[in-house]
């Protein structure tokens, strides 16, 4: 059951109760409703040094679509939360508004040269998508430690292992005598390929390295040439 936030009267995070104990605090006067969401209530005759306070952690389970955001104190989860990322939308919308300006610039009108020797990425940048899904799990995590005590933080890293999905058998020294072993990635892939593109069949052409279906399209990251 997802507990209460409690701040005292000074608006320091107190330990999180049950949604009981919050009821009487707020049935008998001793509190009021500081937020909707999350729930937070703001309690007038105590102060955070009248109260044991507990160490609370943060964990992030992070996805490209969703982020789950758990608060844990000891053993015991007292809050968790399903954080939805705008990823896709935002992708939509930039791919829109590229059309716009391109459809723009080829019509009938004032022409306006492409600007492209103005832009600058600034330190740290990040596309748009990823950017406003780090922002969201920051926002997130700063406005969980104005609400409870929290002390440390967790995030889940995972790492894929490709070979192992091919080859479930693989171990130890065979992942250093993989697929690629002694092989550049365009070199195998030209004679994966036979030294044909994979689309059309056309040999004797320059070739360029592709993905056998683009990702845009549910591909994955199997590349052709």
């Amino acid at each position: 059951m997802t507990s209460v936030f409690v701040l005292d009267r000074h608006r320091q995070p107190l330990d999180p109760c049950h949604p009981a104990r919050a009821r009487e605090l707020l049935r008998d006067g001793r509190a009021a409703v500081w937020r909707r969401f999350p729930f937070t209530i703001i309690v007038h005759d105590r102060r955070r040094g009248e109260s044991v306070v507990h160490e609370h952690r943060v964990k992030i389970d992070p996805s490209s679509q969703t982020t789950g955001l758990a608060l844990v104190a000891g053993a015991r989860v007292r809050w968790a939360a399903e954080l939805t990322h705008r990823g896709q939308r935002i992708k939509a919308a930039l791919r829109s508004r590229h059309a716009i300006r391109r459809g723009r610039r080829q019509r009938w009108t004032r022409y306006r040269q492409p600007r492209f020797l103005n832009r600058k990425r600034p330190v740290g940048w990040l596309p748009p998508a990823l950017g406003s899904r780090v922002a969201n799990i920051m926002t997130w995590v700063e406005r969980l430690s104005r609400l409870c005590p929290i002390t440390a933080l967790s995030q889940e890293l995972v790492r894929f292992d490709m070979q192992w999905m091919q080859n479930a058998a693989i171990r130890g020294v065979e992942y250093q005598h993989g697929e690629l072993a002694g092989y550049e990635v365009r070199e195998y892939l030209l004679e994966k390929w036979h030294r044909t593109c994979a689309y059309c069949g056309a040999n004797d052409v320059p070739l360029e390295v592709e993905h056998i279906m683009p990702k845009v399209r549910g591909g994955s990251t199997a590349s052709a040439i």
